[in-house]
């Protein structure tokens, strides 16, 4: 089975990342990525409380970057692979524009 997981930046601003199950992360691996990647790109907390959740890890990561990075697929295979191994999901979309994000 493939995982996929599409980055909407805008209208015509879309990527979609396929992985293979087997390359998908466990679960602390991919945590400890998106932790690494979270700090490395100044990411700042979305909520008041200044709890960071999974969720807002990916979707703060995507805006940080920016298309540009994405367009590198090592690194964007990197956040795909991460991404759906902190959630367990094999589809994931995250709209960086609307701020959410759909399994």
């Amino acid at each position: 089975m493939q995982g996929e997981v599409k980055v909407i930046f805008g209208p015509d601003q879309q990527f979609d990342l396929l992985v293979a199950a087997a390359e998908v992360s466990a679960f602390e691996t991919a945590r400890k990525w998106l932790d690494e990647q979270f700090i490395k790109n100044g990411c700042e907390p979305m909520r008041g409380s200044g709890k960071v959740l999974i969720a807002d890890k990916i979707l703060g990561i995507a805006a940080a970057v920016g298309p540009a990075v994405f367009a590198d697929p090592v690194w964007a295979q990197a956040y795909a692979i991460a991404s759906l191994g902190a959630l367990g999901k094999s589809r994931l979309s995250v709209d960086v524009a609307r701020l959410s994000l759909s399994y």
